[in-house]
């Protein structure tokens, strides 16, 4: 959902289902002496109002107690964007924002700016988007979870880690509630739990059988670390009668259930998400049900497929007639895209597609391939986002450092935003907790594959699915992805979710940097959490033309014009 409000601080707010995004704009003469945003919040459907509070805070006024948060009333935001990341969903909230001035401690605000906005409901007419909370390495983790690993703290992180994407994942399971349905799955990983602390998805499939469910399971069965798991998680699971095996594919790469109805598919459940432990609960991952007639019955196709393990050049020859791409109507509103394909043809058209000189937002859980990097190569004032787990996958030490040095050039341009997955492993940065390390072996912290175009255009782009956007991921692994298009509620949750996840590790590889390049001096000269109490050292580069914090504030806010 999207508002806007006029005012000395002009807003714009974004909600996706967890998250409300809010950007502010002022004229650059009413910003002078500005000393940051207050923000109130008015939960409307719990009637309770608070200020929102951040963890930086004005030196000279700074609580003598150490470093808890403070009220944005006193310790007010210094940036022209913000985000609620304790939004519920289907929850209605009031903010009032209010530019603060004059001195800490004798802080006076100006006329406030009020926009009334609710967060998307979980559940939609045809889409479903389901994010874990991807935040092992956190601070709300560890201060939920003092001084315990995740095991140590139990069911309950469990299932604050998994958020609403494991019981989502359950309950679209369990639709197969008797004989009239059927489920058909292809997924890489299928693993049970380590301990009997987190929900069994494995035990769901089989419920679903003994319900009377016709249910059948592709997974990947190469002889390696991932198919020999499988194989022995299904033996334990004693659901082997409904699991067949992909031997035939280099990666079977898919996450993918199909629901049918009386035969007929009703909706599929997509996205980047494994049956792991770390995929649920450790990195980002995202699950989106299409509650779409047409796309499951495209899907089943691409199952039956599938079935048998035929061939990898079986598969490239139905898709080069059943799955042709790129479309040849570009405005379809949902466009499916099953690999293997043959040659880079589909990989050339994401480039295309995120070449456009339009705003973009995406993942990269194995990070940029060389093919990709010119999309971002650009320093043209158009922003630009990359989220990525790591630089490089694979390659040798010469190589992997001439891509490092790439990307490191690239991310210097001011209309490129880029975080890399770190947490804290220190504990003495301003009264943060060390983090624990995440749970995961190849991917710690993102594994989502999306990408945004312009997402907070009139028409935006959302392309999700299994896929690492290289070019084996297209005509080599067993892969899934959709591309949306113009379908606001879900750019805004993605959008939302994307820049909870980034501020997040950005923050984390900032400490990261400043600890290599300080060493043991860093606990001295790292204040993180100091609010500047001069404006001019924060205010005017955000009306600085072509700095980044402009770019940021003139995209966000939707302003076409100067202020």
């Amino acid at each position: 959902m999207r508002k806007t409000a006029p005012g000395l601080v002009s807003i714009r707010a974004i909600s996706g289902t967890h998250v409300v995004f809010l950007a502010f704009d002022m004229k650059a003469s009413d910003a002078k002496e500005l000393l940051g945003f207050a923000i109130q919040r008015t939960d409307l459907t719990e009637d309770e109002t608070i200020w929102l509070r951040g963890n930086k805070t004005f030196p000279s006024i700074r609580p003598a107690t150490g470093f808890e948060d403070a009220s944005s009333h006193e310790h007010p935001f210094q940036a022209f964007q913000w985000a609620d990341y304790t939004a519920k969903p289907g929850y209605r909230y009031r903010y009032r924002v209010i530019p603060m001035y004059n001195k800490p401690g004798t802080l006076v605000g100006k006329a406030a700016t009020t926009i009334t906005i609710g967060a998307e409901p979980l559940a939609g007419a045809k889409h479903e988007v389901h994010f874990n909370r991807g935040a092992i390495a956190s601070q709300a983790f560890a201060k939920r979870f003092p001084n315990q690993t995740l095991d140590d703290a139990g069911e309950p992180a469990y299932t604050w880690l998994g958020r609403d994407l494991v019981p989502a994942l359950l309950d679209f399971i369990a639709k197969a509630k008797d004989n009239s349905y059927s489920l058909r799955a292809a997924i890489y990983e299928l693993h049970l739990p380590e301990q009997q602390l987190w929900p069994d998805v494995l035990a769901a499939f089989k419920v679903a059988k003994q319900a009377g469910a016709d249910v059948a399971i592709i997974y990947h069965g190469s002889d390696d670390d991932t198919g020999n798991a499988n194989t022995q998680a299904i033996a334990d699971a004693q659901i082997k009668s409904i699991c067949f095996p992909r031997v035939n594919a280099k990666l079977m790469h898919n996450k993918f259930i199909v629901l049918s109805k009386n035969g007929k598919p009703v909706s599929v459940w997509t996205g980047s998400t494994n049956i792991s432990r770390n995929a649920l609960y450790g990195q980002l991952n995202v699950g989106h049900v299409f509650h779409d007639g047409i796309l499951a019955k495209r899907f089943f196709a691409y199952w039956n497929q599938l079935k048998g393990d035929p061939a990898a050049e079986s598969i490239k020859g139905w898709a080069e007639t059943d799955n042709a791409l790129p479309p040849t109507n570009e405005s379809d509103a949902l466009t499916p895209i099953f690999s293997p394909h043959r040659g880079r043809g589909v990989f050339d058209w994401w480039i295309e597609l995120a070449n456009n000189p339009k705003p973009l937002f995406m993942t990269f859980p194995f990070g940029i391939v060389k093919d990709f990097r010119p999309v971002f190569d650009k320093n043209d004032g158009v922003l630009r986002f990359a989220m990525l787990d790591k630089y490089v996958n694979g390659g040798n030490t010469s190589s992997r450092a001439a891509a490092i040095a790439d990307i490191e050039r690239i991310r210097h341009f001011p209309n490129i935003g880029m975080a890399l997955g770190n947490n804290i492993f220190v504990d003495w940065i301003d009264g943060w907790h060390q983090e624990r390390r995440g749970i995961g072996v190849n991917v710690n912290w993102i594994h989502t594959k999306f990408m945004l175009i312009d997402p907070l255009g009139t028409t935006p782009i959302t392309l999700t699915g299994s896929a690492n956007f290289s070019e084996a991921s297209v005509n080599t692994n067993d892969e899934n992805m959709v591309l949306i298009r113009g379908d606001r509620r879900v750019a805004d949750i993605y959008f939302g979710e994307f820049m909870r996840v980034f501020a997040h590790h950005r923050f984390r590889e900032s400490i990261k940097r400043h600890i290599e390049q300080f060493g043991s001096a860093a606990i001295n000269t790292w204040k993180p959490q100091d609010l500047h109490e001069d404006w001019s050292k924060w205010v005017p580069t955000h009306f600085k033309k072509g700095s980044e914090q402009d770019i940021k504030r003139r995209y966000f806010v939707g302003s076409k014009n100067p202020s």
